[in-house]
């Protein structure tokens, strides 16, 4: 409300010394209604309908100099009309004053009065602590009620024992205000204000109101906010109740942990309901299990998950946290069990019927003066998950019906939390079951690399990723190396890696460059978002990273390529740790873009380091810090590859990751030149003989006589269909490593198959025999045609066949 007698609205009117108007005002017109042409030169005191004022306005000196006062007269119209007056002397040199007077409506004045006196209680003398923020949420008004209350300080104005510096307001107070500039509407919130340590109804204790207003301008530009806060006292149990019910709504149930939201319930229950409560929890919910509606007494096992006692040595506890709990059949827990309904005894003696018969409880419980107890099920969803117990002896008040209600209130509250942590415990349990069958069991021993890994899940509110990596045997004593990470986490997520592993499995054994590799793997992740996003209820994202490396011993190259993913680290055994330059390619899923491969020769005893992004991501360091923590860890390449990585976990990892994390660790080998033989083969049938009689020579040097009579079928068949069915240059090689590996190429591209030949065909069985003879056969591309391959199983084991450099 405006000030009645502010300049720009209030009536004026000059008096000057012999008392008569000299200046009337427009306002002073508007307010009695005569124009200044009636009132002009006249004497001040015509206005007048009594005596109240006159000396105030006669000629003369004005007492004082000021005068301020009610007085009545009548509007031109003729009605009454009460008038506030403020008269201030302007002297003048003839002896007498002049006058200046402001007029205003006597009514306007007493509300603008009752207003002001309003404000000044609110702020100064009632129970309400108000302050007012800018927009900048620094304190720039408040009154000495909440600068006690909240701690709030306006800048230069001191308050008794400030907790804030000048100017500052208390995160609560803060957050509060915050949420009301942004959402630009009042707000309001409860909170338990506990003034000492601990609770019990005879302690100080507060239910404080507070609530944040926005402040505008007429404008509607906002200036600031309005923080109120008012105390109730906390033996109004009405109010108490409520505050414990919101309370536990924010409280319990923070995390999908089982044991912590469970511990959750027991804090929000002790002190301030009971001195002792214990959780305890079927069997089944510990375990994910699908739970009976109702357990039958006898049948359901029971452990206690949380307990808490205003006592620290815990004098009424029989079992401890994870122990199985046992209740005889007449206990209020196996009742209430039984029931799912709520068992209230209010007095408890020691010749209380149920205590009897349970001498595990009666003497503790006697020894500390135990006399009022209350067992309420754990039910959500139509099933019971377990019982809470609820015990006093320092509060002497027996437990009452009002506090069964709370006590259900607050139970049924926690028992959704718990189920809904069973639910997750559940799925998360099947999604790892899942991810883990889909992972490899144990990587093959391969004698081109010594592989070590680890697989490390996130932890259980995060959910299962979708990390995998597999080592995959290539013909030519090459090896695949592969590590993906599929976006999103859960069933989904472990889904998609098994089917992206098995489809990087397939495409491996047709030993596809890994850029092509890449390629098809990217249009089968496009195909899965198309299904995904056409049955799924709720859209799932379908998207991965992937890098693909395929290692040649022999002759000690690495090709690489990488969707999204980050490049391979590598120690070089006499240069520093690096990182692969390998191109960057898109992310499987967007389609449309290519992807490059870089061929990386390596020396022996290089170890390599294929991860997914969890290892170098955490929330307390950058990426760079852990690329930098990496190539640290890779440091000294001539260790022991497990020592390698316990040292990536102890030094990357927290105790609990927020992603799945995968790497692979891999030293390389090298496959000796004797272990390898290789001719040219000219293209002629006279070629042929001569090609079996090189290849029985060399397994004759080998020791390998015993496979000679296979070897010479399969080199005499293959060396035969590439005269016939191929051109020039032919080559013959002999691999020896765990299998014995014979390989026929040629300059041609096409394929070969195999047929079944009828019994009349002179030809078409070569291929059929050698797949009879040969543990494994196949065909791979190379920029100057094809290789045909085949591997025997040898009649002995055999040493490794590789070698490394264990020092520098």
């Amino acid at each position: 409300m405006a000030d009645p007698f502010d300049v720009l609205s209030v009536a004026l009117m000059l008096v000057d010394a012999d008392g008569r108007v000299e200046y009337w005002s427009a306002a002073a017109e508007k307010l009695l209604g005569y124009p200044a042409a009636e009132v002009l030169g006249k004497p001040a005191t015509f206005l007048l309908d009594s005596g109240a004022g006159a000396a105030a306005l006669s000629r003369g000196r004005l007492a004082g100099g000021r005068w301020d006062g009610r007085v009545s007269t009548r509007h031109r119209a003729g009605h009454r009309v009460e008038l506030a007056l403020r008269v201030r002397a302007l002297p003048t040199s003839g002896g007498h004053d002049g006058r200046l007077v402001a007029a205003c409506a006597a009514p306007g004045l007493r509300r603008w009065e009752l207003s002001r006196a309003a404000v000044h209680g609110l702020m100064n003398q009632s129970p309400i602590g108000v302050a007012v923020l800018d927009t900048e949420l620094r304190c720039q008004w408040v009154n000495d009620l909440l600068a006690g209350m909240e701690g709030l300080r306006p800048e230069g104005r001191p308050v008794p024992q400030p907790p804030v510096r000048s100017g500052e307001v208390m995160p609560t107070v803060e957050r509060q205000a915050r949420q009301a500039l942004t959402a630009g509407e009042a707000l309001s919130s409860f909170e338990h204000v506990t003034l000492s340590p601990g609770f019990s109804r005879q302690s100080p204790a507060r239910l404080r109101l507070r609530s944040s207003v926005p402040l505008r301008d007429r404008s509607g530009v906002t200036l600031g906010v309005c923080h109120t806060a008012v105390d109730f006292d906390d033996q109004d149990r009405a109010r108490q109740r409520l505050l414990l019910v919101n309370e536990a709504s924010e409280h319990i149930g923070t995390t999908l942990d089982l044991e912590r939201t469970v511990a959750e319930l027991a804090e929000i229950l002790v002190p301030r309901v009971a001195d002792f409560a214990a959780v305890d929890l079927l069997d089944g919910v510990r375990g994910a299990e699908e739970l009976a509606l109702r357990p039958q007494s006898g049948q359901a096992g029971l452990y206690r998950a949380a307990h808490l006692s205003i006592r620290a040595d815990h004098p009424e506890v029989v079992a401890a946290i994870g122990a199985p709990t046992r209740y005889p059949a007449q206990s209020p827990q196996s009742r209430c069990l039984a029931s799912g309904r709520s068992v209230r005894t209010a007095a408890v003696t020691p010749s209380t019927r149920w205590l009897s018969e349970d001498p595990l409880r009666r003497t503790p419980f006697a020894r500390i003066g135990v006399h009022s107890h209350v067992a309420v099920p754990l039910r959500a969803r139509g099933v019971t998950a377990g019982v809470v117990t609820l015990l006093r002896w320092e509060n002497t008040d027996p437990f009452d019906e009002d506090d069964l209600l709370l006590v259900e209130e607050l139970s049924a509250r926690a028992a959704v939390c718990v189920d809904n942590a069973r639910r997750f415990a559940r799925e998360h349990s099947a999604a790892l079951a899942l991810q883990t069958s889909l992972l490899p069991p144990a990587l093959p021993h391969h004698t081109a690399v010594e592989v070590a890994y680890r697989y490390l899940p996130a932890d259980a509110e995060a959910g299962v990723g979708g990390d995998w990596f597999d080592v995959i045997p290539l013909s030519g004593a090459r090896v695949a190396l592969v590590v993906g990470d599929v976006v999103g986490h859960g069933i989904h997520a472990a889904a998609s890696m098994g089917r992206l592993r098995a489809a990087v499995q397939t495409l491996a054994d047709m030993d596809l460059p890994p850029e092509e590799l890449l390629a098809h793997v990217d249009d089968l992740v496009l195909r899965l978002a198309e299904e995904a996003e056409a049955s799924a209820e709720r859209p799932v994202v379908v998207g991965a990273t992937c890098v693909y490396a395929v290692y040649d011993p022999i002759l000690r190259r690495l090709c690489v390529a990488r969707a999204g993913h980050p490049s391979p680290g590598i120690a070089h055994m006499r240069e520093p740790v690096g990182f692969l330059d390998v191109p960057a390619g898109p992310p499987l899923g967007l389609g449309g873009l290519p992807f490059e491969s870089a061929e990386i020769e390596l020396e022996e005893g290089s170890v390599i380091a294929f991860f997914t992004d969890g290892l170098i991501e955490a929330h307390d360091h950058d990426v760079d810090t852990g690329l930098e923590r990496l190539c640290f860890t890779l440091a000294h390449p001539d260790r022991p590859l497990e020592e390698i990585c316990d040292t990536m976990v102890r030094t990357l990892l927290p105790d609990s990751p927020d992603d799945d994390v995968a790497f692979l660790v891999v030293r390389t080998r090298a496959l000796s030149r004797d272990r390898v033989a290789s001719w040219d083969i000219p293209p002629t049938p006279s070629a042929v003989p001569e090609a079996r009689r090189k290849a029985m020579g060399q397994l004759s040097e080998w020791g390998l006589d015993d496979v000679a009579f296979t070897t010479e079928l399969i080199v005499s068949e293959l060396i035969t269909n590439a005269l016939k069915h191929a051109r020039g240059p032919i080559g013959l090689r002999l691999i020896l490593e765990r299998t014995l590996t014979c390989e026929v190429s040629d300059a041609s591209n096409t394929s070969p198959r195999m047929r079944r030949a009828r019994y009349t065909d002179e030809g078409g069985r070569g291929l059929f025999l050698v797949a009879q003879v040969a543990q494994r056969w196949g065909t791979r591309y190379t920029g100057k045609g094809k290789t045909i391959w085949t591997e025997q199983t040898l009649p002995d084991v055999r040493p490794p066949v590789a070698r490394t450099v264990t020092s520098a």
